[in-house]
């Protein structure tokens, strides 16, 4: 299967955790084919995983945690044998909790009350935190039943002993004869005193990360309020870089962070994985350069900014300038990217603002707010599960409403100064004006226009020079849902300007 080389490939990378999943599990979300033509059984990669971590000498350095349908205390003493120090429980819990397994959960229609946001379905939910813990004070009390029967004292002792799993009533039955399960149980030829369990920690390095320069550097802001300018060079060694020098800031100010611009990080070179993660307000990156995957993940009131060195001759437009699922889970804040971005731009962004020159497949994917704008080519899938935000995707080919998924979403053309878009009831459907009240064309040239300003984007300069020419080429993509509620809050708002 090989995911004992992915396994010790993270542990020698600095992972702390590694979770083995079963096919059995997962969720519903994933494509057909994978649901029912992908993954095995999670003990052969459980056992898998727990051998060639042993075999390197890396296995007590990191926690091994097995999931996919586990439902008893079998199913946990089994995954400790193979070697897991934890175990995953997903719908067993969900069960316990009232879920009846509809399989209908992003339709928002669960009976059950369990996965709804409608507060009429709600009121049918009867689940209570003492039905899980009584659930698995069972599951526990199982397991020390069967740790009394094998002789285990200690937890902790049954794991990686896969000798004591015995196949002897299995191999007997007819239907079992010639398996060969000796080497889901073999047991690597190591000295005792190598860990077969998480028995140590890990030094990650991060006393030389690159963020204790910027602290250090960006002190006169982060105690005087002095406004600080701090230049150098990065390289894709450097992780997860800002992460830190936001910690200093929230510690000190909170969510509300500092005022715009107040630090200014100018980088060039590569930029290694989580560029600008958490990336606090007043926080400016600005990278000449390229990021691998997850820039801005996390973002939470930063702005970041990444573009070709202005010695490089790429084309941007046509170009990667960042990896996959940047800006996943962002808050607030702001991303320009002068070129093209990987796949799963903006999942799960619930506040962010951003702008892209292309992107690939599954782009805005499960988004919940903010807005972004797609300067050229998106792959396929595009706002899958997008509940919420608005994104402004120019189709120059006329094809992207082949691209999109239109599951929750509807597109529309963009909308200009006095013009409006009527609901089937003859209200005024063009409720989305953002907090500014600003009509989408208004929202899309400041968009691009903040774009140009901080990349110095040729992409961004051709689209306002020739406005006219590229405007009626947008497509604005809006949720279904989305638009609903903005309606009933707009509906909302009048009635009570009308009553006062």
């Amino acid at each position: 299967m090989g995911v004992g080389t992915v396994a010790a490939g993270v542990a020698k990378a600095k992972a702390d955790h590694i979770t083995v999943s079963g096919h059995d599990g997962g969720t519903g979300a994933s494509p057909l084919s994978s649901i029912k033509h992908a993954g095995t059984p999670w003990e052969l990669g459980l056992a898998e995983a727990q051998q060639t971590l042993v075999l390197n000498r890396l296995r007590g350095r990191v926690i091994l945690q097995v999931d996919g349908q586990l439902k008893t205390g079998r199913d946990v003493l089994i995954g400790a044998l193979l070697g897991a120090d934890e175990f995953g429980f997903a719908t067993a819990p969900l069960v316990v909790e009232g879920c009846i397994m509809m399989r209908k959960c992003h339709l928002n229609t669960c009976p059950v009350g369990v996965a709804t946001q409608d507060p009429e379905l709600r009121k049918k939910f009867t689940g209570q935190p003492e039905h899980v813990v009584n659930y698995f004070f069972f599951v526990a009390e199982e397991v020390r039943e069967y740790m009394a029967q094998i002789g285990i004292r200690k937890f902790d002792d049954l794991i990686g002993r896969s000798e004591l799993i015995s196949t002897k009533h299995g191999v007997a039955h007819w239907k079992a004869k010639g398996l060969d399960f000796s080497r889901i149980f073999y047991q690597p030829d190591v000295p005792s005193s190598v860990p077969r369990r998480h028995a140590e920690q890990q030094d990650h390095g991060l006393s030389q990360a690159l963020d204790h320069t910027l602290i250090a550097e960006a002190m006169p802001t982060l105690e005087g309020g002095h406004a600080v300018t701090i230049k150098g060079s990065i390289r894709n060694a450097n992780r997860t870089v800002g992460a830190m020098l936001s910690h200093e800031v929230a510690k000190r100010y909170g969510q509300t962070g500092l005022p715009n611009d107040a630090i200014t990080v100018k980088l060039k070179g590569t930029a290694g994985q989580s560029f600008g993660a958490f990336l606090a307000h007043g926080i400016t990156l600005e990278l000449f350069g390229e990021g691998n995957d997850y820039v801005g993940k996390g973002l939470c009131g930063g702005r970041i900014a990444v573009m070709p060195p202005k010695e490089c001759n790429i084309v941007a437009k046509d170009n990667i300038i960042v990896g996959n699922t940047v800006l996943y889970g962002a808050t607030s804040g702001e991303g320009y990217f002068c070129g093209v971005a990987g796949e799963r731009f903006a999942v799960r962004n619930s506040g962010a603002l951003a702008v892209v020159e292309g992107l690939g497949d599954h782009g805005c994917e499960y988004m919940t707010g903010g807005m972004v704008a797609v300067l050229g080519q998106t792959g396929r899938n595009f706002a899958a599960g997008m509940s919420g935000g608005v994104a402004y995707v120019l189709d120059e080919d006329g094809n992207f409403s082949h691209r999109c998924n239109l599951a929750m979403v509807q597109l529309e053309p963009i909308f200009s100064h006095g013009t409006h878009e009527l609901g089937e009831d003859g209200t005024h459907g063009q409720m989305h004006l953002n907090h500014l009240g600003k009509a989408d064309e208004e929202v899309l040239r400041d968009m691009i226009s903040a774009h140009l300003r901080y990349t110095n984007s040729a992409r961004a300069q051709d689209i306002l020079d020739n406005w006219a020419h590229y405007l009626p080429k947008f497509v604005k993509v809006m949720p279904i849902e989305y638009r609903r509620v903005l309606q009933s809050l707009a509906a909302e708002r009048a009635k009570q300007l009308e009553a006062v």
